[in-house]
């Protein structure tokens, strides 16, 4: 998820890291267990003048199969659920109200399950995470060419 909100204007950073679960400070091999509660999320840092929250949600959603419990792609696992953190009202609103409109677009046959909550401690991934399609585009390149992700979205939303 890094490469799409890196690429939008407005967005200032992105972080990589661990959300959603009961154990302070995770490790990446304690996220793995499927013990922790946590989910790999990005924390994006933005411009509000130049990109607005609704922007980041499209990005979201196009991004993703917010149709799957505990999986993308071939990631399988809870740590790889879809989840929105809000962190005020006004997103929780602006969430909920795209996941609607996205429901109700018929664009998805199957309900639509990813979670919108209130946002909770985000712990940075490792260093070795951190724009690693950047630090390795080849196993990067190759892990995206081969999960399928392509050409789902490319079906979903006909890119």
């Amino acid at each position: 998820m890094q490469p799409p909100f890196d690429q939008l204007a407005g967005v200032l950073a992105t972080e990589v890291g661990y959300s959603g679960g009961t154990v302070p400070n995770p490790s990446y091999q304690q996220i793995c267990s499927g013990t922790t509660g946590h989910a790999e999320v990005i924390q994006v840092r933005y411009d509000a003048a130049r990109v607005s929250y609704q922007q980041l949600l499209d990005c979201f959603w196009h991004n993703i199969d917010p149709t799957v419990v505990d999986r993308q792609f071939v990631d399988t696992g809870s740590q790889y659920r879809t989840v929105i953190f809000y962190h005020d009202e006004a997103q929780r609103q602006l969430a909920e109200h795209s996941k609607r409109e996205l429901q109700q677009s018929g664009r998805y046959p199957q309900p639509i399950v990813t979670s919108i909550i209130a946002a909770m401690p985000f712990y940075p991934a490792e260093d070795y995470h951190q724009d690693y399609y950047q630090k390795c585009p080849l196993r990067y390149q190759n892990y995206h060419h081969h999960s399928g992700r392509d050409e789902f979205l490319d079906k979903v939303w006909g890119r």
